[in-house]
């Protein structure tokens, strides 16, 4: 089993969380995107649209916005695409996450904290929302075997057009019931950027 083969129901039940469903669940300042981040949603969007595929939504919308964030916080931050988080087999926390973020400016290889777990789905939110959770449990315990403390995990699932935030703190499990278009993009970077300055 990995992350991959949960549903949001089994998160709750494996790891005893608790839901809490809100709105607005981050809080931030639209922030205006490069020139060059635009040219590229105005060139790449459509593609990875009409072919609708996971990877061309990937690699063409969601992993740009997420190395705009990076350049954003001048390389401070980590982007890992597509890697392997084997946490704790036992409990099933293993797998392929489509991305990670973390707060250390490594990319060779991760280091905690790891702050950010995003999906990139391209219909079934209900498959994105239980992958995605189980991933942010991982990262929690990621980052409690390093000594790191960190308030929060937050979690991402997108199909490129649109994007829906979650947040891990302690056990309970808080999810912004919002479906975020990608225009106007400033806000999306917004919110991943109050992510990445997450207190510790």
């Amino acid at each position: 089993m990995a992350y991959s083969d949960f549903t949001l129901e089994m998160v709750l039940e494996e790891f005893q969380l608790t839901i809490r469903e809100t709105r607005s669940l981050i809080q931030a300042q639209p922030v205006k995107p490069t020139e060059l981040l635009v040219a590229i949603l105005e060139r790449e969007m459509p593609w990875a649209i009409a072919v609708g595929s996971e990877i061309a939504r990937y690699a063409g919308i969601i992993a740009q916005v997420l190395l705009e964030v990076r350049e954003i916080k001048q390389q401070q931050i980590s982007v890992f695409a597509g890697r392997e988080f084997n946490i704790d087999p036992e409990r099933k926390l293993n797998g392929y996450c489509d991305f990670l973020i973390s707060l250390s400016p490594i990319q060779s290889v991760i280091q905690a904290p790891v702050v950010v777990i995003a999906e990139a789905k391209r219909g079934i939110w209900e498959n994105g929302l239980g992958q995605c959770a189980a991933a942010m449990v991982a990262a929690q315990q990621f980052n409690q075997t390093h000594n790191l403390a960190i308030s929060h995990i937050y979690g991402v699932v997108t199909n490129g057009s649109i994007w829906k935030f979650l947040q891990l703190t302690g056990s309970e499990l808080a999810i912004d019931i919002t479906e975020y278009d990608i225009t106007p993009i400033d806000r999306i970077l917004g919110i991943l950027l109050a992510m990445v300055t997450t207190d510790k």
